[in-house]
């Protein structure tokens, strides 16, 4: 599979990148930083440099021409402003549904988090917009006209520790942690066995292998 993905220099997304290419599989990472290029070609990853803020659909579609599917793994990060949560973590992920649409891409995996449908509407805390911004952008992939085999994947609070290989999925799972190397290995399960199409999850560490875990979510 040839699988873009958006936010490549992304801890999750670098990690993606090395499995991904390792199984055989062709990552093409965008970034915005043309800094981060060593990075993620160490991981296994073409790199293009293109910001996801202040490009096109037909811009974002060219880069996604041919490919086999799309992954959202892009973000603003802690310390970003208000409107960087809606440019980057909203905006962004609806672009490249935009983009996958126009491209003829039909396979698209968004990363989002969980209990983001849970923000406050009336609070101005940046973590609040974070939630607001994450959530309107998976019912924007999830309700929209465009011809997608999205899944849309929700993980707890993230760790760096080792993977374990073992998940807790469903809606909901409950408060939880999980390290980053398990949610990759989620979305690359996802992406080379069919799996979780059309079907929004959330998504933490548990006692159940990754694949047996999926298949179940039917």
């Amino acid at each position: 599979m040839r699988v873009v993905i958006a936010g490549g220099h992304g801890k999750i997304a670098l990690i993606l990148e090395r499995l991904l290419a390792d199984g055989g599989h062709e990552p093409l990472a965008i970034i915005r930083d043309p800094d981060h290029r060593a990075d993620v070609e160490a991981a296994g990853a073409t790199a293009v440099v293109l910001d996801l803020e202040h490009t096109s659909v037909r811009e974002l579609a060219e880069v996604l021409a041919g490919a086999d599917a799309a992954v959202f793994a892009a973000g603003a990060g802690p310390g970003s402003s208000a409107e960087r949560k809606f440019t980057v973590d909203r905006d962004a992920a609806i672009l490249l549904a935009d983009a996958a649409d126009a491209a003829g891409v039909r396979r698209l995996v968004i990363v989002s988090a969980i209990n983001v449908d849970r923000f406050d509407a009336a609070s101005d805390d940046i973590f609040q917009i974070y939630l607001k911004a994450k959530s309107q952008a998976d019912a924007a992939v999830r309700n929209g006209d465009r011809d997608l085999d999205w899944t849309i994947v929700r993980p707890g609070s993230l760790t760096n520790d080792p993977p374990t290989g073992l998940v807790r999925v469903g809606t909901p799972v409950g408060r939880g942690r999980i390290p980053r190397a398990d949610v990759a290995a989620v979305i690359a399960a996802v992406l080379e066995n069919g799996l979780a199409v059309r079907v929004q999850f959330e998504l933490v560490s548990g006692d159940e292998p990754i694949v047996e875990a999926l298949t179940a979510l039917g």
